[in-house]
């Protein structure tokens, strides 16, 4: 077991994320190699100032454009959107290993009767002309959906979307239009067989997969395993076991953490360059609400000291700080917490208000770096000015 200290974990998961130092990676390409590092990027369609999957890449993409990731999805389509951590973005070569959740919405869902009558037609349709959105089919009819009543055309299209027979050809604003998934994508990779048809054996390739889209990941109950339905505790013990055991995860210890926490061995020769490291790293970078780094908060609020809650879905009479925060990082520690709204109309970044942790004090390097963040963030966002309330 390797024992490292705090430091040296924070500028470890750091680097994992490509949040030390400079800004290296700055195309397409970057992007796509970013991605499959990671796994993938959890979606969210919500957009005050820019939607979650596009605050990820803005804050490791140099000058990253909304539009690249699009295209990345809907045109060159080397991305596909899915569920994996709940829904989220990933490189369509994983398609065929998500086969276990397609097979599940094969099974299961609300309405199926009179959604099932319609799901021929629909894809009939769809082949012979082309790709529809829900508006565009005469199916108005209300049935119940996971969202509530829902048009039976939109339940349908959804359905078929989970079981993988249609994917998104392209989004405009809420509006998607699904097509057949054998015109989106090569009939080679969507019709791949499961890679790990044994359950364990999947289970040890997706743990494998939320390590290393955290970087470092604890043996215990964690959100970081969100959408993992068969990892319960005693299959979760058994493939921490196993992946111990066939050396694919190295165990270490943080000092003055009591569990232990697990890296891919891969790995081991980044955690081994910040050993002892020196380097700081001025960066300012405001991460998005569920950006990888944060999967697991009761992990940062042990190494980095920082308790972080999305409060999207809190009560406004209950929050403690707003609607859409995001965390502020500076250096090797979270700082603070800031909260903008883009004004899209006016073309115009509203920085409503930002709160410093107690033990932080904002110093004029600091001042510096977070003026350059925020003139960043106004261009990422297609703004023209900043108003500062």
């Amino acid at each position: 077991m390797i024992t490292i200290s705090q430091l040296e974990a924070k500028k470890f998961l750091l680097k994992k994320h490509f949040l030390f130092g400079k800004k290296t990676l700055n195309s397409k390409a970057d992007i796509l190699s970013f991605i499959k590092q990671v796994g993938c990027l959890q979606y969210d369609p919500i957009d005050v100032c820019g939607k979650n999957a596009e605050l990820i890449l803005q804050s490791r993409i140099l000058n990253f454009n909304k539009s690249d990731l699009y295209e990345m999805i809907y045109q060159d389509r080397v991305l596909v959107d899915y569920f994996d951590k709940n829904l989220a973005i990933f490189p369509i070569e994983d398609w065929p290993f998500f086969a276990r959740e397609r097979a599940l919405y094969s099974e299961r869902g609300r309405s199926r009767d009179e959604i099932d009558k319609v799901c021929s037609e629909i894809i009939e349709t769809i082949d012979q002309e082309g790709p529809k959105s829900s508006s565009e089919l005469e199916y108005a009819h209300k049935v119940d959906w996971y969202w509530g009543h829902t048009k039976l055309s939109r339940a349908a299209l959804e359905l078929l979307y989970f079981k993988g027979d249609l994917g998104i050809h392209s989004k405009k604003g809420t509006i998607k239009k699904y097509d057949l998934m054998s015109k989106l994508y090569p009939v080679e990779i969507i019709s791949k067989a499961d890679p790990f048809p044994d359950l364990i054996d999947h289970l040890c390739w997706r743990v494998l997969r939320r390590i290393g889209a955290v970087g470092m990941l604890w043996n215990k109950p964690s959100d970081a395993w969100l959408n993992l339905r068969e990892l319960k505790a005693a299959q979760r013990k058994e493939v921490f076991e196993r992946l111990e055991n066939e050396e694919k995860i190295l165990k270490v210890q943080v000092e003055a953490i009591k569990e232990p926490f697990y890296i891919l061995s891969s790995d081991l020769a980044l955690l081994n360059s910040v050993l002892g490291l020196n380097e700081k790293s001025e960066r300012v970078e405001f991460l998005a609400p569920l950006d990888n780094f944060l999967w697991d908060r009761k992990l940062i609020e042990a190494i980095f000291g920082y308790k972080y809650k999305w409060e999207i879905y809190t009560p406004e009479v209950q929050r403690e700080f707003g609607y859409y925060v995001l965390p502020i990082l500076y250096r090797h520690d979270l700082v603070g917490r800031i909260e903008m709204v883009c004004v899209r109309k006016e073309k115009k970044l509203v920085v409503k208000n930002i709160w410093y942790e107690s033990s932080f004090k904002p110093t004029k390097g600091f001042q510096t770096q977070l003026g350059k963040s925020l003139a960043a963030f106004m261009t990422f966002n297609a703004c023209e000015s900043i108003e500062i309330n």
